[in-house]
């Protein structure tokens, strides 16, 4: 990185942990900022996680909604990009641990999210997998395609019916807009390609442990959505709490669901750094921050987007872990670390961070969605485009935006799945009229 001869004092050295909204926004605030930006992430590209559940449902594919970090800081001249997991963090002497090394900061960004929490339930994640990467998607993917792949062939009635049914726990806008897709997939875009199964038969089940869906929408739009589900066909479980998960079954206290295919998005803990911080964490793992979204005794250290736990001054609640709050929080840092540099920390008061709530919203299938926007409720149709145009702005590039908007016209029209690919080694057991198929992996060709 090449510097003004003339000037040879070190430039103050910004290390952000995490490529997502809050880091990338990071990172972006600093582009003409006098200091030195390392951006660390375990993942080389940056991921938009509110379209991840249409890569799930086979509607789009990972690249049209991830873009590598460093093609969108290729022409930022003060930030380099660095694949690496951090492992850990010195907070008296101010460095950050990785496997092959430790890094020197003056300010830190811990940016690292949040991971699927199963509520001391870890044995679950095997059968129930959670939506929050890329491989995330493309697991729960494959298992859904798979599931009619072997219900085409299954003998057993009861077996089929298991393999057709699709269990999803948790009823905010990932676990809505899940049940919602998965409907569309059964009764839209595959009933013409098997021959031996009637795919509108399939069950998507969404269980709840609360009383109402969408907590973060107002009960009208969650009683609308509720009515939308169900008018798909969705059987929507509320004040139903999950008790058990074992192999091809779900436990709602005694009562026994059989499904096969169970998908988690009912909550999230803090990632696992926090627990080395020694910092006070919240009931989900999360780093209890400052006003200013600093560490107590460290404020050259900060914990942004969901990885935070600060709360809202106006509504004396948390600020909810979305994407808006973690775009807001990125800024924030970028400014008060541009002003510190510039003026001085002792020329500058940090201002205590203030959430803009703009709204909440969540699609639940073709022409159906509930809008929440600066107090403005929104259904159907309209609150749907919205939701469109909401979605595609972020979206990181223009390649991006443009083959989300066409391959969403086109699902719009056709109403098929384009990214029906089954990625991985599949592994199916079928009983069938020639007695049990399928009960190994295939060994793949020399």
């Amino acid at each position: 990185m090449s510097q003004n001869p003339s000037d040879t004092s070190p430039k103050p050295r910004v290390l952000i942990i995490g490529g997502g909204f809050a880091g990338l926004q990071c990172a972006m605030g600093l582009a003409d900022a006098p200091v030195d930006i390392t951006l660390a992430d375990r993942h080389n590209y940056h991921l938009f996680q509110p379209l991840l559940y249409q890569v799930a449902t086979a509607v789009l594919s990972p690249a049209d909604i991830a873009g590598p970090i460093r093609r969108v800081l290729r022409n930022q001249q003060n930030a380099r990009v660095v694949l690496a997991r951090l492992t850990g963090v010195d907070l008296q002497n101010k460095l950050a641990r990785f496997p092959r090394g430790e890094v020197a900061y003056d300010y830190l960004v811990l940016a690292t999210g949040v991971t699927h929490s199963y509520f001391g339930h870890d044995d679950w994640a095997e059968l129930a997998p959670g939506l929050k990467t890329v491989d995330d998607a493309l697991e729960i993917r494959r298992r859904v395609l798979l599931a009619y792949e072997a219900a085409e062939w299954e003998a057993d009635p009861a077996a089929r019916q298991a393999k057709l049914t699709f269990v999803v726990v948790g009823g905010g806008p990932t676990g809505v807009e899940l049940a919602g897709a998965l409907k569309e997939i059964a009764a839209q875009a595959i009933p013409k390609d098997f021959r031996n199964i009637d795919t509108t038969t399939a069950q998507v089940i969404l269980i709840e442990a609360s009383p109402r869906l969408l907590a973060a929408l107002p009960e009208a739009l969650a009683e609308r959505a509720l009515r939308d589900l169900q008018q798909m066909g969705v059987q929507v479980r509320l004040n139903s709490m999950v008790t058990d998960i074992c192999e091809g079954a779900v436990l709602i206290g005694d009562e026994r669901l059989s499904a096969e295919n169970i998908i988690w998005a009912a909550g999230v803990r803090g990632s696992e750094i926090a627990k080395t911080l020694g910092c006070e964490l919240d009931q989900q793992g999360r780093v209890r921050v400052k006003e200013d979204l600093t560490l107590p005794e460290h404020p050259e250290v900060f914990a942004v987007g969901d990885l935070a736990h600060v709360v809202d001054q106006k509504t004396g609640q948390p600020v909810p872990g979305i994407a808006p709050a973690a775009i807001q929080m990125g800024q924030y840092v970028a400014r008060q670390i541009r002003n510190e540099v510039t003026s001085g920390p002792a020329a500058t008061e940090r201002p205590a961070f203030r959430y803009r709530d703009k709204g909440g919203m969540a699609t639940i299938g073709r022409n159906r969605a509930v809008a929440y926007i600066f107090g403005q409720r929104f259904t159907g149709f309209f609150a749907w485009l919205i939701w469109s145009l909401v979605h595609i702005i972020p979206l990181i590039d223009f390649r991006s935006k443009l083959s989300v908007i066409f391959t969403w016209i086109l699902s719009y029209f056709s109403l098929s799945k384009s990214a029906r690919l089954i990625t991985g080694r599949t592994k199916m057991k079928v009983k069938t009229a020639l007695g049990v198929i399928g009960d190994k992996e295939p060994k793949s060709e020399e």
